[in-house]
């Protein structure tokens, strides 16, 4: 699992999956959340826009990502 540091919350679902690389643009991502392949906190996510916050645990295909704010902890990447 990596970390991911996100300057402001919520994000959008599909926005994270491309800005992280997990799609390669926001209709994959799209497509991908709605066919059911993407989990938020353990439970399959079908919602595009689903709001993403501080602690949640996004996978898809192996990869998993915990987010995280400025003030929450060092992270790896960013959103």
């Amino acid at each position: 699992m990596r970390d991911v540091e996100i300057r402001r919350e919520p994000v959008e679902l599909y926005k994270l999956l491309k800005f992280e690389g997990l799609a390669s643009s926001g209709g994959q991502a799209k497509m991908l959340i709605a066919e059911g392949l993407v989990t938020v906190n353990g439970e399959t996510e079908t919602r595009k826009r689903r709001k993403i916050v501080s602690g949640d645990i996004v996978s898809f295909a192996g990869d998993k990502i915990r987010i995280q704010t400025p003030n929450s902890s060092e992270g790896t990447g960013r959103a």
